[in-house]
């Protein structure tokens, strides 16, 4: 057993790309912590975040529609575990470093509002237009997780959530590929989705862009990982095939145009904005009734950033059972008679 983690590193050595990233080349931790003899550095960052309470609490977090009672609509627990699946597959196929791709992808959105993107939106309202979930991501491993120990993550595993989405791009090909499985499993199980809240049908949507990445769910998803692995591989670069990625392209922005951003799963997004910016404006007036970690925090962070960290911790229904309690008035029961 004393010997399975050099073992790990050995074939890693023998086995992976040269464009992969070796977990002996790690930048570290913030913290210096007794190395594992079973395991590697980035295999005990996955573990580290499988194990902790900002994960379990992605399963009650909304992915497009906002806590859905039919249980077959994403969350963000399985949108997250989609997008772990589709990284390790692609670093597979490059024989890159598919530990630390895991771990990356097991953390990118553990920082997500409830009720997604609206949240977001309502943090950026009420409390600074810089606001973003990637941050907040780095934010929870960092500073908020392990009752405010943090995670104690390496540098590269950090770097690859935090930099998984928009025009930021991580400092590894594993990292990159973490961005590229979320768009591939976001833009595909949204179709899924929309398709089974009869928002969508695959009817809609342009006929050229079926043809090219595939009719089925499952069809479009190995179309697209294909290319990626096609595109990527033997390269120092992460890409996909330019025509499949010019569809793709234009299959995410009719995702825009007629999901994200107008259609009945927007319905209540108003409504949750509205929810989470008073239940901001509570809190940043009686900031000693939020959990002790977020209390303890207030002389570090001041008020706005602790009831911005709390608020954007809560699932939909703790958020929505919140409000409830605070500003929804209970019926009077009298004494039994």
């Amino acid at each position: 057993m004393s010997n399975l983690k050099d073992l790990f590193l050995e074939r890693e050595r023998a086995y992976f790309s040269r464009f992969a990233f070796l977990t002996e080349n790690t930048r570290g931790r913030q913290h210096p912590c007794e190395p594992s003899d079973c395991r590697t550095e980035f295999q005990r960052d996955r573990d580290r975040i499988l194990h902790s309470k900002a994960f379990r609490r992605l399963i009650h977090k909304t992915q497009v529609f906002f806590s859905p009672e039919d249980e077959h609509y994403r969350t963000r627990m399985t949108h997250t575990l989609e997008v772990t699946q589709i990284a390790r597959i692609i670093a597979r196929a490059l024989s890159l470093n598919e530990d630390l791709t895991e771990a990356a992808a097991l953390g990118h959105d553990l920082g997500h509002t409830p009720f997604g993107h609206a949240g977001e939106v309502a943090m950026r309202s009420c409390f600074d237009p810089t606001f973003t979930h990637y941050e907040q991501s780095l934010r929870v491993v960092d500073l908020l997780e392990n009752d405010g120990a943090g995670l104690n993550l390496t540098y590269e595993v950090r770097d690859g959530i935090v930099n998984h989405t928009g025009k930021h791009m991580a400092s590894t090909l594993e990292g990159i590929i973490v961005k590229f499985a979320d768009r591939i499993a976001y833009v595909n199980h949204d179709i899924d989705d929309a398709c089974r809240a009869g928002i969508l049908t695959l009817s809609d949507i342009p006929r050229h862009l079926l043809d090219m990445l595939g009719q089925g769910h499952s069809e479009r998803i190995n179309r697209l990982v294909s290319s990626v692995i096609t595109a990527s591989s033997g390269q120092n670069e992460i890409r996909m095939e330019p025509d499949i990625a010019a569809a793709f392209d234009e299959l995410r922005n009719f995702m825009y145009a007629n999901v994200y951003t107008n259609s009945a799963a927007k319905a209540e997004e108003a409504r949750a904005k509205d929810l989470l910016c008073r239940l901001y404006e509570y809190y940043l007036v009686h900031p000693g009734e939020m959990p002790p970690l977020y209390v303890r925090n207030l002389p570090r962070d001041g008020t706005p950033r602790c009831v911005c960290d709390y608020i954007s911790g809560m699932t939909d229904r703790y958020a929505i059972e919140t409000f409830r309690d605070l500003f929804i008035p209970k019926a009077w029961k009298g004494p039994s008679a």
